[in-house]
């Protein structure tokens, strides 16, 4: 039998920050054997200290930072964003900031742990609240930017700080993605209910009632409402819709919170596996190797077809997913569909 090799103290990881300065945090975690959160907790009482992680105390006091910088992102994707924190609305199961530049959609029940960041480098001090699900992975990161209010931040952490001050963190297994779920048997349910529907939101209801799940339920649904299509088409994508000048609807997430970016792409660069969007208020990070399967999806609605392009990874997980840039009058859009109709099929999976 194997002897378990003892947890690292909080003295442990902070000699492995200090020896991996380099490193981003999660890069670190996970060199460490660690979650981000139990990395981010050993510096309490040095540059970080615990925050409440309720929504309903963060966000109404969001606004008076001024201008800051809101990132969202999973495993193979970060999006961020340049805006205000403003148009908050609470819920129990859901809750939103809608504005032009933040759009936001969270879920309360994955906001467990919550940290105030403020970490020197050599040429300042990065400011940041920093919030963590039960398995210590972040859910959402909010940055101070060089005109964000101090005053407001400092009034900020003093309010939402918590009594109790540890530098260690328990955390809870993280839950495996799900894998594709579909029904054969039910296909032809499948698509005549999904040619009846009026709205994008009623798709995730219909695939739930039928117990499957998006991947599975494109896996079995066939063109024209699902169509696979070459991973290396995403890139393709993305440099029509610069190239054209057209809007699109980025999303971005976790089980916590999707981010949502809403207008064009302007500046794109490939590093390695990344690609990257690199525009003044925008950037996105993509890990096009992570890619493994890429579906181009259709669904009506009362304004015209929706159309989708949503990358999965080899273990059934969304990393995004982009659609033509909705207004209030249509969700369709000729420009967009234009360029997904041109991407290039790919050989279908087996069915779940």
């Amino acid at each position: 039998m194997t002897e378990q090799a003892p947890a690292l103290s909080p003295r442990d990881i902070l000699a492995a920050r200090q020896d991996n300065l380099s490193l981003r945090d999660r890069d670190l975690a996970d060199k460490l054997g660690i979650t981000e959160a139990q990395l981010v907790a050993a510096h309490v009482g040095i540059d970080v200290t615990r925050i409440s992680a309720d929504l309903n105390d963060i966000f109404p006091r969001l606004q008076g930072l001024g201008e800051v910088m809101a990132l969202t992102r999973n495993r193979s994707c970060v999006i961020e964003k340049v805006g205000q924190y403003v148009n908050y609305h609470a819920g129990k199961h859901a809750s939103m900031v809608l504005t032009a530049d933040i759009d936001l959609r969270m879920f309360p029940s994955h906001w467990v742990s919550a940290f105030a960041v403020e970490r020197t480098t050599d040429r300042t001090i990065r400011r940041s609240l920093q919030i963590f699900d039960a398995a210590g992975d972040a859910v959402h990161k909010i940055f101070l930017r060089d005109g964000s209010d101090l005053a407001h931040w400092n009034a900020l952490v003093r309010d939402l700080r918590l009594d109790h001050q540890p530098q260690t963190l328990e955390v809870d297994p993280r839950k495996p993605v799900e894998a594709p779920k579909a029904n054969a048997d039910k296909a032809d349910i499948l698509r005549a209910e999904w040619a009846k529907m009026t709205d994008t939101h009623q798709f995730l209801r219909l695939t739930s009632k039928l117990k499957m799940n998006r991947l599975g339920a494109y896996r079995i649904a066939g063109e024209p409402l699902a169509r696979l299509i070459e991973p290396a088409e995403i890139d393709t994508m993305l440099e029509a819709v610069r190239d054209q000048g057209i809007e699109v609807m980025v999303f971005v997430g976790n089980q916590g919170c999707i981010e949502i970016h809403g207008g064009p792409i302007e500046t794109l660069k490939s590093m390695g596996p990344w690609q990257n969007v690199l525009d003044p208020r925008f950037n996105l990070h993509l890990r096009s190797d992570h890619i493994a399967e890429v579906w181009a999806v259709t669904k009506p609605t009362q304004r015209g077809p929706a159309v989708s392009v949503e990358a999965f990874d080899a273990e059934g997980g969304l990393i995004f997913h982009v659609f033509g840039r909705r207004t209030e009058a249509r969700d369709s859009r000729p420009e967009w569909g234009t360029i997904v109709e041109g991407l290039k099929s790919a050989k279908h999976k087996e069915t779940a």
